[in-house]
């Protein structure tokens, strides 16, 4: 497979396991991660400038849901031109119908995709994105 090297992910999860396994499966493309433990540490890193391909947005986090912060995010116009797909457990019509509205690229649940599955999808909006 061909290195994507130049992308950038940023993955914001509270869970340090799957955080660190996601970096090791894009960093084996070539893609580079960026790990945020918090909607509030993604919020400010966003503030300072930090720019991606694609950003990664669980739902449930302390502090601020992953929906908070997809608000958030969209209110203040941080992540303009910034794919955003939910990577989550929560598979329920409310949640995905709430991310829906508020624009994200693709909502995956966790438990129903393989991380190989998860990077190839992540790939593909990229790539679709930077196509339009």
């Amino acid at each position: 497979m061909a290195l994507e090297q130049d992308y950038k992910v940023i993955i914001v999860d509270d869970d340090s396991f799957l955080v660190d396994m996601y970096a090791a499966k894009f960093s084996n493309v070539g893609v580079s991660v960026e790990a945020c433990r918090s909607g509030t540490d993604l919020i400010e890193k966003l503030k300072a400038g930090l720019q991606a391909d694609l950003i990664l947005l669980d739902i449930v986090m302390p502090n601020l849901t992953g929906i908070e912060t997809l608000n958030e995010v969209r209110n203040q116009k941080l992540a303009e031109n910034i794919p955003i797909v939910m990577l989550t457990n929560q598979n329920d019509e409310q949640n995905i119908n709430e991310a829906k509205k508020l624009g994200v690229s693709g909502y995956i649940v966790k438990s129903a995709a393989t991380p190989s599955e998860v990077v190839n999808e992540v790939l593909n909006i990229i790539k679709n994105t930077k196509k339009n």
